[in-house]
């Protein structure tokens, strides 16, 4: 018994330090993943980010970058203007892009949609099985600490398994305040006042956010709303007419 008491404050002192780690690690694992816990450029992004303003997070602005592309989602129910994040989301960029100018996405269905949740396009089977990348093979999740899936963003659907990202993508609808779910996982400020307004915190886990809606959150709510089967397909058929390249971005 004496033997023990010598050792309980060491054991305080290392119980204590483990949760310290554990904290810092935390929203490393949310945001990266943990195979990225021990990556040090990813640790000094995270401490970048978690010290930023308001302006290191480009989802924030309306305005488009000199290194950011802008689309437009021409709907059958209206249009969609995307900015995109080729810099901090270079393959997903790169492969939407390449995927619009060479009219893949035109006449395709949002075979899933979720009401609260998100819109989802880009399959050419349309029914979430089928899509490619523009090089022929699925390719990795590409997550930073400076995109996140709150309200607007958009984002490469995959399923789940590695290197699973292909030619869908799903576009964030959910209007609800989700700040509280952050609770001490470290998200920087801007990020937890932008999810007041809604978003998928969740994903931030899994998917790639490589773009922005800046002007027609109404469609997609209005998308988002329709009346679905039990498959979450819209009854009524809604398709991606065209998606028009307004601002290019040449990749090196």
């Amino acid at each position: 018994m004496k033997n023990i008491k010598k050792y309980i404050p060491l054991i305080i002192v290392l119980v204590i330090a483990g949760l310290g780690f554990a904290f810092r690690e935390n929203i490393a694992r949310v945001v990266r993943g943990d195979a990225y816990v021990d990556n040090k450029i990813f640790t000094k992004q995270l401490e970048k980010a978690q010290k930023s303003g308001k302006d290191a997070f480009p989802q924030l602005s309306d305005k488009v970058g000199k290194d950011e592309a802008e689309v437009i989602l021409h709907t059958s129910k209206g249009d969609i203007t995307v900015k995109l994040f080729p810099t901090l989301a270079p393959k997903a960029s790169e492969n939407f892009l390449k995927h619009a100018k060479d009219k893949y996405y035109d006449g395709l269905t949002f075979h899933r949609v979720i009401k609260d949740f998100m819109i989802q396009s880009g399959d050419p089977k349309g029914d979430g099985t089928g899509g490619e990348s523009i090089w022929k093979k699925g390719f990795a999740v590409e997550p930073t600490p400076f995109l996140y899936n709150i309200r607007g963003a958009l984002a490469m659907a995959n399923t789940g398994a590695k290197n699973s990202n292909g030619s869908q993508f799903y576009i964030v609808q959910n209007k609800d305040d989700q700040s509280k779910q952050l609770g001490n996982a470290g998200y920087p400020k801007p990020i937890i006042d932008a999810y007041k307004k809604g978003g998928y915190p969740a994903g931030d886990t899994k998917y790639t956010v490589f773009g922005q809606v800046i002007k027609g959150m109404d469609v997609v709510d209005t998308i988002a709303n329709l009346e679905v089967d039990d498959n979450s397909k819209p009854k009524e058929n809604v398709t991606v007419n065209s998606v028009e390249v307004v601002k290019d971005y040449k990749f090196k």
